[in-house]
């Protein structure tokens, strides 16, 4: 079996995205459903959010360079804006065709046809989705953890089709005089706001990165841990600062020890912190500065990374 990379999940993605938009579409049209119209909206925003997620996930690893002395990592945190933004623009287009469609009655064909291909859109974008979540977290990819929440919006979103649809089927077999027209672009609305909760949620933490938020409380408790446990070795520490871009973590303290220590002992004892840090919450960067005990700084300070 494949090694699973972030590059080869993000283009599987690509790939059964555009399959989805191809078969929704051509039935959308074919029995002349909105709702399977719409989806076939949402696949394609999901299309454009894999292609993007695809580049972000392949560049976002490289190096630093002179240009990029922090890396690439926030590559994936744009990414996730970018596909918010798409996510709002397609929410918006597929209120506005429901509601036409309310407002302007149209009949719909052979809806079962609708079923089955929401039937399938579910079971690809839920097997999909699960592989891009396991790759995101085992990679810290944010990019990879966006494109799989709209697959997975689109799971509950294709089942709430289906089930739209079933009821149009049901009822156009069982009362033929029954109106049930007004169903299927309900079920269009109703979709367009669960992606829009979707776009919401990651707007807020695309964005949160981008504005350089602290680490995680549990993440920073972390941090402290490993500064605690460098006593007596240090006298203590302030100006405990922390950040992430992308997978990559950034933090950086300020670290008071005694005077007499040698520069030899200094260098081991930063690379004993960053050590530490690293095996209790993974990739990051640490930034040691050390300073003497002349009394002229705290010894500690608790609030300084969430200032």
């Amino acid at each position: 079996m494949a090694v699973l990379t972030k590059p080869r999940v993000a283009a599987l993605s690509v790939a059964s995205n555009t399959v989805l938009v191809f078969l929704k579409v051509i039935v959308g049209l074919s029995i002349g459903s909105i709702s399977v119209l719409s989806e076939a909206a949402h696949s394609a925003v999901d299309l454009v959010a894999a292609l993007i997620a695809l580049y972000a996930v392949t560049h976002s690893d490289k190096p630093a360079d002179k240009r990029h002395p922090f890396g690439h990592g926030k590559i994936e945190n744009v990414s996730g804006v970018v596909e918010a933004l798409l996510i709002f623009a397609a929410a918006g287009r597929i209120v506005y065709e429901a509601v036409k469609k309310l407002l302007r009655p149209e009949p719909m064909d052979t809806v079962a046809w609708g079923v089955v291909v929401m039937g399938v859109s579910c079971a690809v974008n839920l097997v999909v989705s699960r592989l891009l979540f396991k790759v995101g977290r085992e990679t810290q990819s944010i990019a990879l953890q966006a494109d799989a929440w709209h697959l997975r919006t689109d799971v509950w979103t294709s089942f709430g089709v289906m089930l739209a649809l079933s009821v149009v089927s049901v009822g156009q077999a069982a009362a033929p005089t029954l109106y049930l027209g007004w169903v299927d672009p309900v079920a269009a609305i109703i979709v367009a706001l669960l992606i829009v909760k979707a776009a919401w949620e990651l707007t807020a933490k695309s964005f949160q990165d981008l504005m350089d938020a602290s680490l995680p409380d549990d993440e920073v408790a972390s941090v402290r841990a490993v500064l605690e446990e460098a006593k007596p070795g240090i006298d203590g520490y302030h100006a405990l600062r922390t950040r992430k871009s992308g997978a990559s973590r950034f933090v950086e303290v300020h670290v008071i020890v005694n005077p007499s220590m040698s520069v030899d002992a200094s260098h081991a004892l930063t690379d004993r912190i960053a050590d530490g840090v690293n095996q209790r919450i993974g990739k990051t960067r640490v930034t040691v500065h050390i300073e003497p005990n002349d009394g002229s700084h705290p010894i500690t300070d608790e609030q300084d990374d969430k200032d």
